[in-house]
């Protein structure tokens, strides 16, 4: 869950290795929290000789396992094989923040500005799209600490209040069930002397752990008999007769039809190289709290929280009552490289270090134990975009922007109709039958993307105003207003 490239909140950024937010970063471990926390399973064996099926999917994040399961539950007679460069869940898919929404569109507000007139669709399916996977969680038997918690949109500004009384009244129109509070009102859920009032969402997103999602769906794929090949990278990915031929280290696939879901890595369909772009985002874990700890910032209903700034932070509690606290910097690196070393950023955790602790004063002394980033798949218009190529037997689902927890499941099961023919409510969306703007070559890229944030970090410290370069975006439908 990120912004693109948004702007900075305006407060101090430490100076010197004394300060407090420094010292409670000097034990944090450079690596998932998620990961450390529960044993992963073992291994698949890798694929070492060629093989025929009905659909290959090439990716082993949410996206490739939702459309392995849903294709498995549609057809149970369908052959299956899924391949996976590292293991499943090991890129974003495992090390997000664990914030499953019902929007399909990166927010209302987003989606009114590019699908106005289908967002009551919109968010109707996306409802009964969260609704299905707590549906699945508890089917397959996925212990991954699902919680129907909502979230809360936190107002750190006196000029975010208009806008979170705007998405109170769209999202209520849209089936929503909403509360907005005032300061104390806030406060009372989530105690920080930064809040000034809020919207909360009780139904529309549900908290877990990300990386028990992806294990547990994987588990429920081989159950069902797809086969699942991992450390299996794909090089090479042609049309063939009668299907596609994806070529590995030690063996080609041949497949009738097979899905792209590759999320932010290059994608090995040239023609999507110019319609996402990889963006860092970076975390925070803290220790356990003690309760006085958490009795000073109150937070029983769990749910998880956002602040309404451009440039936002979103944190949540996890089952042992850490926090984890990310957002804030999202990071583009010229030429969009998508490499580990990346992953890391020392100045972006001191950062958020600082904005932590002057979020949660009443905390001082609490120490990080994990810190780590990693790449979102980004797009011009910050929601996701489905298709096909090679005469309709590859498909491919892309640009979720950080909100795919849930959106990747929705966005696979269209796919799959498209892939099979079938007319469904999902697959006649114009959301799924539409595609962002290309972004531009580099520099211009680069040079586009800093002028955004440059701008972007002018209008938070100007109550919200967008300059001449915004509102040019704006009007192109390049903007963002999640």
């Amino acid at each position: 869950m990120t912004s693109f490239l948004p702007a900075r909140r305006h407060i101090r950024t430490p100076t010197n290795s004394k300060t407090p937010h420094l010292d409670a970063l000097k034990d944090a471990a450079p690596r998932p929290f998620w990961f450390d926390n529960q044993t992963a399973p073992e291994p698949c064996s890798a694929l070492t000789a060629d093989t025929t099926t009905d659909l290959v999917i090439i990716g082993g994040g949410y996206t490739g396992l939702w459309a392995a399961l849903q294709a498995k539950e549609n057809d149970p007679s369908l052959d299956v094989v899924l391949i996976e460069a590292d293991t499943c869940g090991s890129a974003a898919s495992g090390r997000n923040g664990g914030f499953c929404a019902s929007s399909l569109t990166h927010g209302i507000l987003n989606g009114i500005d590019r699908f106005e007139n289908e967002m009551p669709e919109l968010e109707k399916q996306g409802l009964a799209n969260l609704d299905e996977i707590e549906a699945a969680v508890k089917h397959y038997g996925i212990d991954c600490d699902f919680q129907r918690s909502g979230e809360l949109d936190v107002a750190t500004e006196p000029w975010q209040l208009d806008e979170l009384a705007r998405s109170a009244m769209l999202a209520e129109s849209l089936g929503h069930d909403v509360e907005l509070l005032d300061a104390a009102e806030t406060r009372a859920q989530v105690n920080s002397p930064t809040y000034l009032g809020s919207l909360f969402m009780p139904r529309s997103v549900a908290m877990l752990d990300p990386a028990r999602l992806a294990w547990g769906l994987r588990e429920a794929c081989l159950e069902l008999g797809v086969r699942i090949y991992e450390w299996t990278k794909a090089l090479e990915l042609d049309e063939a007769r009668n299907g596609i031929e994806v070529r590995t280290p030690y063996g080609k696939v041949h497949a009738a039809r097979g899905i792209l879901a590759t999320n932010g890595f290059p994608p090995l369909l040239k023609r999507l190289k110019n319609y996402i772009v990889p963006v860092y985002d970076y975390v925070l874990v803290t220790e356990p709290l003690t309760q006085a700890q958490l009795d000073s910032i109150g937070w029983q209903a769990r749910q998880g929280v956002g602040d309404s700034a451009n440039q936002f932070h979103y944190y949540r509690l996890t089952e042992d009552n850490r926090i984890l606290w990310g957002g804030y910097d999202a990071i583009y690196y010229y030429g969009g490289p998508v490499r580990s070393e990346l992953t890391l950023r020392p100045d972006t955790y001191a950062v958020l270090a600082d904005h932590f602790f002057e979020t949660f004063p009443q905390l001082a002394g609490v120490k990080f134990t994990h810190r780590w980033g990693g790449v979102i798949d980004t797009c011009s218009r910050f929601c996701p975009f489905v298709g096909t190529a090679m005469g309709g037997r590859l498909g491919y689902a892309l640009g979720f922007t950080g909100l795919g927890v849930g959106a990747t499941r929705f966005a696979a099961g269209a796919l799959l109709d498209q892939l099979y023919g079938r007319y469904t409510d999902r697959s006649r969306l114009h959301l799924m039958n539409s595609k962002p703007l290309p972004l531009p070559p580099e520099p211009f890229r680069w040079i586009g993307i800093q002028l955004t944030r440059w701008s972007l970090n002018r209008a938070d410290a100007n109550s919200g105003r967008r300059n001449l370069w915004l509102r040019t975006l704006d009007r192109c439908g390049l903007g963002f207003d999640s």
